[in-house]
C-alpha cells in the first residue's frame, strides 16, 4: 500500500523547528563561551547524536502525533544569517558539529585577543569592577553583546541591547520599526535590525570609560566641570569619584560647591558634614560648611566651623555670622511687640549680612511686608525665598521652625489671592505644630476668607449683586479688611449696582496694598469715568498703558478720556475769556 506523503511544513512550523533547534545548541554551546578575564574554557560537549552523514538517505517520517523529537533531528537544517559583521569579523563563526568542528571552536573561544575585542575587554571588566556585578558578557558562535539574556528567544524588550533600554531616547527606539517586518520579534537576535544612532559621541563615552575607576581624574573632570559653570554635570562627576572612594574628603567637598550653586544648600551642607567627619582637620571643608550655615540663618554654627578653619577663615566671617545672630534675635524681639518697620529692618539687614538663604529671616521680612501692607512687596519677597522640602527643612530647622515659615506663605498666598494654595499650606502648618494657636487661627482665618471667595463669586455670576456684595464684605471682615482681592471684587459689586463712590474707595484700598494690581486700577478708572472725573481717570489709564501696552481696550478708552480732558480744559479757558 502506498504510503501517504505529507505536506511540506508551514512557516509557523518552520518557526518552531528553528527555535527548538537554537535552544538545544545554545545550551550545548553555553559550555564554550569564554570568560572575561581570559581563563580557558572547558572541553567542547559531545555531539555525536546531531552529526549526521551528509550522504544518509532521509528517513520516512513515521512519526507519532505530537512527538518532534525525531524531526529536530534528522529535518535538514537552513543556514541562519550573521547578525552583526563587525563582531562576526572579531569572533569567527564555529564549524558545524556535523563538520568535525567542535575542538577548532573551543581553540577559537580560548585564543588570545588584541586590537578591539582586547579593549572591550578592559572597558567590560573596569565595568564589573565598578558596578560589582558580571551581567555583561561575551557571547561566541557570532552573537551580539547581550545584556542579561544571551541567546534569547523570547518576548522583544529582553532581545533589545542594553544601549536601547537604557538610551534616553528609549521612546523612540521602542516606535521604531524594522524593514523586514520583525521588529523585536521573537527572532530577535537572529533577525538584522535597523542600525540605532548612537546615544553619545564615542570620544565622550571612551573617555568618560577610561577614567572610570580613577577617582583623581573623575575629580579633575569635575572641576573642569565646575570652572565652566556646568554644576549638574559636575556633581555628577563628583558622585562617580565618591563611589570608587568615598574616604577623600575633597571629592565631598568638591560636591557641596556644585551643590551650592545649583541652589541645593541642604544637600551642599551634608556633603561637607560627611567631609569633616572623614577629616575634622580639613580646614577648607569648615569653611565652606560655615559659609553654609551662614546662608542658611545658623549663625551659631557657622561661628562654630568659621574658628575650626582658622587658616582659611578670617575675622570678619566670624564677625559676619555673629552680626547676624544678634539681628535675628532683634526681629524675634520686634515681632513679639509687633513693632513691624523694625522687624523689616533688622531682616533686611541679616540678608545683607550673608542669610539671603535663610527660610526664617525672609519669612520675618514677608510677615513684615504684610502687616505693613506692603502685599506686592511681600509676594515679591517670598517668591525668591529658596524652597526646600518639608521633610528636608523639618530635619535642618525643625518642625517649629518649619511651620513658622509655612504659616507666613499661608498669609502671603492669601494676600496675593491664592486662597487654595493658602488654606493647604496652613493645614500642613498646623499638622507640623498642632499646639500653635496662632497657626490654627491663620488656618481658620483662611478657611472662611476662601469660602467667603467663592461664595461672591457664584453669587456674582448670577448677577445677585448685592448678595455678593456682602459676601465679600464678610470675607473682609474676617480677614481685617486687608485683602485686596476681595476689596476689588467687592468694587465689582458696587459698580454694577451704580453704587460708584464705594466702588472707587474700595478700589484705593486695594491698590494701596498692590499698587501693581492693574484689574482693581482699571476699575477705578471706569468708575471715573462714570462720575466724569476726567482727570483722575486719565492718571490712571496712563499708568495702565505702560503696563498693558498692547490692551486695545486700554488704548481706546485712554484716548477718549484725552479728549474729554482737552475738551475739559478748552471749555473752562473759553468760559474765563
Amino acid at each position: 500500500m502506498t504510503e501517504s506523503r505529507r505536506p511540506p511544513p508551514s512557516g509557523c512550523a518552520m518557526f518552531g523547528i528553528y527555535s527548538g533547534m537554537f535552544r538545544r545548541r545554545r545550551s550545548n554551546s553555553m559550555s564554550s563561551l569564554s570568560p572575561i578575564d581570559g581563563v580557558a574554557p572547558p572541553a567542547a560537549a559531545d555531539h555525536s547524536h546531531e552529526a549526521k552523514p551528509a550522504s544518509a538517505p532521509a528517513k520516512p517520517a513515521h512519526r507519532k502525533q505530537g512527538d518532534d523529537s525525531s524531526s529536530l533531528v534528522h529535518r535538514p537544517v537552513m543556514p541562519l544569517p550573521a547578525t552583526n559583521s563587525v563582531l562576526q569579523r572579531v569572533h569567527p563563526p564555529a564549524k558545524s558539529a556535523a563538520n568535525g568542528g567542535a575542538k577548532n571552536a573551543a581553540a577559537a573561544a580560548s585564543a588570545e585577543y588584541t586590537g578591539m575585542a582586547a579593549e572591550l575587554d578592559k572597558m567590560i571588566h573596569d565595568h564589573q569592577r565598578v558596578k560589582g556585578t558580571n551581567q555583561l558578557v561575551r557571547a561566541t558562535s557570532g552573537n551580539m553583546m547581550l545584556h542579561r539574556n544571551l541567546g534569547n528567544l523570547n518576548g522583544g524588550a529582553s532581545g533589545r541591547s542594553s544601549v536601547d533600554r537604557n538610551s534616553p531616547n528609549k521612546a523612540a527606539n521602542s516606535d521604531r520599526k524594522a524593514t523586514n517586518g520583525y521588529a523585536f520579534s521573537g527572532l530577535g537576535n537572529i533577525v538584522k535590525e535597523a542600525k540605532a544612532p548612537s546615544p553619545a559621541p564615542a570620544s565622550e563615552l571612551c573617555r568618560a570609560l577610561s577614567h572610570r575607576t580613577d577617582p583623581e581624574k573623575l575629580k579633575e573632570m569635575g572641576n573642569e566641570e565646575y570652572r565652566e559653570g556646568h554644576y549638574a554635570e559636575a556633581v555628577a562627576l563628583y558622585d562617580q569619584a565618591i563611589m570608587v572612594d568615598p574616604s577623600r574628603p575633597a571629592y565631598w567637598s568638591n560636591k557641596a560647591a556644585a551643590l551650592a550653586a545649583l541652589g541645593r544648600l541642604i544637600e551642599a551642607a551634608g556633603d561637607c558634614r560627611e567631609a569633616v567627619r572623614i577629616d575634622p582637620s580639613y580646614g577648607r571643608a569648615h569653611h565652606r560648611l560655615g559659609g553654609l550655615y551662614l546662608r542658611l540663618g545658623e549663625p551659631d554654627k557657622a561661628i562654630h566651623h568659621f574658628k575650626q578653619s582658622a587658616n582659611d577663615s578670617t575675622g570678619a566671617d566670624v564677625l559676619r555670622a555673629q552680626s547676624v545672630k544678634t539681628r535675628v534675635a532683634k526681629c524675634l524681639d520686634a515681632r513679639k511687640l509687633r513693632n513691624w518697620i523694625t522687624v523689616l529692618q533688622e531682616s533686611q539687614a541679616a540678608v545683607a549680612d550673608g542669610a539671603d538663604c535663610a527660610p526664617q529671616v525672609m519669612a520675618l521680612k514677608a510677615e513684615a511686608l504684610v502687616k505693613l501692607q506692603r502685599h506686592d512687596e511681600a509676594d515679591a519677597v517670598q517668591g525668591g525665598a529658596p524652597r526646600f522640602g518639608v521633610d528636608d527643612s523639618t530635619k535642618f530647622f525643625g518642625t517649629v521652625a518649619h511651620a513658622y515659615v509655612l504659616m507666613i506663605r499661608a498669609q502671603v498666598d492669601m494676600a496675593a489671592g491664592r486662597f487654595e494654595d493658602a488654606v493647604a499650606t496652613a493645614q500642613t502648618a498646623c499638622q507640623l505644630d498642632p499646639s500653635n494657636r496662632e497657626i490654627a487661627n491663620v488656618h481658620r482665618r483662611a478657611k472662611v476668607v476662601a469660602s467667603a471667595r467663592l461664595r461672591g463669586n457664584d453669587l456674582f455670576k448670577a448677577s445677585r449683586f448685592a448678595e455678593a456684595c456682602a459676601a465679600y464684605g464678610e470675607g473682609l471682615d474676617r480677614d481685617a479688611g486687608n485683602n485686596a482681592v476681595l476689596l476689588c471684587n467687592r468694587a465689582a459689586c458696587h459698580a454694577r449696582l451704580a453704587r460708584y463712590e464705594k466702588a472707587v474707595e474700595d478700589c484705593d484700598g486695594a491698590l494701596a496694598m498692590r499698587p501693581a494690581y492693574s484689574k482693581a486700577r482699571l476699575r477705578r478708572a471706569d468708575c471715573n469715568v462714570k462720575l466724569e472725573r476726567w482727570e483722575a481717570s486719565l492718571r490712571d489709564y496712563q499708568v495702565l498703558i505702560q503696563e498693558l501696552p498692547e490692551n486695545e481696550d486700554v488704548k481706546k478708552a485712554l484716548s477718549e478720556v484725552e479728549a474729554k480732558v482737552r475738551s475739559q480744559r478748552n471749555g473752562g479757558i473759553s468760559s474765563r475769556s
